[in-house]
């Protein structure tokens, strides 16, 4: 028994052994120039080789390279059939406009970038080259498995006049929204390097512990990721006023320090305008906000009203998803939109209630699957932005008690997409699609539908506890589609790999339809490619109704219903039929819409 137990022991071991993933700690310093927009960094990464293989490269991401006319983001915002609106301006007339791209247009002093003017290994000079937005550095002393190294790196950098995300003076004139600002490793894991070109999509990156210095114009306010460690050195509404403040300034500056631990980005904004706010969410994170003073009166009691919005929020995702784990969040007025970092958000802030609501859920929202489960989502951005989008969707639904069915949008879009016949699969890598339309629906709609539907195949109860559970087993993991669907299968007890092979995997579409019974003889057809489970509602001449519930063969189970149970559907077969056992009135398949069936008119039969 005991030589049993050992070697399942060892199985175990041996199960657990074969996840690893790379740990990257940061210490930085860096002086801004408010003036120039330019600025000098120190950097120092530990970087913890986890892998069972012994390193000769590492590479680096230099973002801010991006915004040069002619880089490779500039040449795909040229050649991409519909481009993000943002990045284009009209250098023509209204009656005969020109579209550019804006990074085409920038000058010297608007482009950005970053230049490495030192990088060493354990004091030993590096070979390096630059190519674009990725850094390839040759290693004096291959890295083994199990073992640390030092990188120490010298580097200047200028912010780029705000085109994507990152940049100075944005259209609501916010200074700096200083996002990918940094030199950053690229991520290394089972699948080897993801030392991809930066394009304007998304990102992926490895854990680690940041330790930030700021030194800035003593005017500018500054929130974003991390810890504040110097609260009553700098003020700006920071400082415990049970303690004096002593601002540290030094010709004109002061310095900001930060810590963030177990983070994958850091990110922050400042300005001279910054209005700050905190609040303390119940059984929460503090949480501050940072927005223009200069915004009209009704914008900024939007901003003002955030607070309680926050404590509802965070109370949601805890009880759907889990639990935040870190002390801090901030939503800060910058960047272009909206767009997630590490416990922080940088959102556009002129707007309406209702929208400035919507943005902060979805953002916040990425905490749980980008930040804390951080899938690569670069390849699989579905998986985080579909997620977000299905959980603040609900949210929302219930704080504002929509009449209007958000998901009976979703389902619309994706309709359209399909019948424009631009779908890709979601396989496709985020920076392949051929539209940005397409990525767009697919990644966001589409990527959501996928835990709606989930819910109709599943149930309600079984799809809660897959979130559950997915957060609980996964967090700080870098967990991959798979990873998912097999937390689904154990908490709803059926096979699920064909859901994602044909959701996400393919473009195959559902639609079914119902023939013209023959007396009392029900047959269904399956017309599209994607099989599902029916759920079917009958009504008879008498005005009676029945619920009947046809599972799908390969799920090798069923959902919890109360529905009459008939037998399976074979998937490869494409009709169905049973008889009933009273003349049929009426025949609705799915009568509450919660499959994609792209063609709902053939979904229901009434006795003329």
């Amino acid at each position: 028994m005991n030589k049993i137990l050992l070697f399942l022991g060892l199985l175990s071991f041996s199960a657990n052994a074969q996840y690893w993933q790379q740990k990257t700690d940061y210490k930085m310093s860096i002086d801004m120039d408010v003036t120039t927009y330019q600025y000098k960094g120190n950097q120092e990464i530990t970087y913890k080789n986890n892998s069972p293989e012994t390193l000769t490269k590492v590479y680096y991401h230099l973002y801010n390279n991006a915004f040069q006319p002619g880089s490779a983001m500039d040449v795909k915002i040229q050649n991409m059939k519909d481009p993000d609106h943002r990045v284009m301006v009209n250098v023509g007339t209204e009656e005969a406009p020109v579209n550019k791209s804006r990074i085409s247009l920038l000058t010297p002093e608007e482009q950005g970038y970053l230049k490495v003017i030192s990088l060493t290994q354990g004091g030993k000079a590096l070979d390096y080259h630059v190519e674009g937005t990725i850094l390839e550095v040759e290693l004096a002393k291959p890295l083994k498995s199990g073992r640390k190294t030092r990188l120490k790196m010298k580097f200047e950098g200028q912010v780029p006049l705000q085109v994507r995300r990152s940049g100075r003076n944005n259209k609501e004139g916010v200074a700096l929204s200083m996002t990918q600002w940094y030199p950053k490793l690229a991520a290394y894991d089972d699948e080897g390097w993801h030392a991809n070109p930066y394009l304007g999509a998304e990102f992926y990156a490895d854990w680690g512990d940041y330790e930030i210095d700021i030194t800035i114009d003593k005017a500018y306010t500054i929130g974003g990721s991390g810890y504040l460690q110097n609260p009553n050195e700098v003020g700006h509404g920071y400082e415990d006023s049970a303690k004096k403040l002593k601002q540290k300034v030094v010709d004109g500056k002061i310095t900001w320090e930060f810590k963030a631990p177990n983070v994958h980005d850091f990110s922050w904004a400042a300005d001279a305008d910054y209005k700050h706010l905190k609040h303390k969410v119940a059984n929460g994170p503090e949480v501050h906000f940072l927005y223009k003073k200069s915004l009209s009166e009704a914008k900024k009691e939007s901003w003002e009203k955030l607070p309680k919005v926050m404590d509802e929020l965070f109370s949601f995702y805890k009880e759907q998803v889990g639990a935040y784990p870190y002390k801090q969040y901030t939503v800060v007025q910058g960047g272009d939109g909206g767009m997630e970092y590490a416990m922080c958000t940088l959102i556009t802030g002129d707007r309406e209630y209702r929208s400035l609501v919507g943005v902060v859920a979805h953002e916040l929202a990425h905490s749980w699957f980008q930040f804390l489960l951080a899938s690569n989502e670069t390849k699989h951005a579905w998986l985080d932005e579909g997620f977000t989008t299905y959980i603040s969707t609900v949210i929302e639904n219930l704080l504002f008690n929509d009449e209007k069915d958000a998901f009976k949008k979703m389902y619309a879009s994706y309709a359209k997409l399909v019948s424009y016949g631009i779908e890709q699969p979601l396989t496709t890598h985020g920076d392949a699609f051929d539209y940005n339309y397409g990525y767009g629906v697919s990644s966001y709609n589409k990527g959501a539908l996928f835990l709606h539907q989930l819910e109709y195949v599943i149930g309600k109860e079984a799809l809660k506890n897959t979130l559950r559970n997915y957060f609980k087993e996964f967090s700080f993991k870098h967990p991959k589609p798979e990873d998912f669907i097999r937390i689904a299968e154990k908490n709803s007890g059926m096979e699920l790999d064909w859901y994602l092979n044909f959701w996400i995997e393919t473009t195959a579409t559902i639609d079914y339809e119902v023939f013209a019974p023959l007396t009392n003889t029900i047959t269904l057809h399956r017309k599209g490619k994607m099989p599902m489970p029916i759920e079917l509602t009958i009504t008879y001449t008498d005005d009676s109704q029945e619920e009947f519930y046809i599972p799908l063969d390969i799920m090798r189970g069923e959902k919890k219903q109360k529905a009459t149970v008939l037998r399976d559907w074979s998937w490869i077969k494409p009709t169905y039929s049973f008889t009933a056992t009273k003349s049929i009135k009426k025949i609705e398949i799915d009568k509450n819409h919660r499959m994609a069936d792209v063609n709902v008119e053939n979904n229901v039969w009434s006795q003329k």
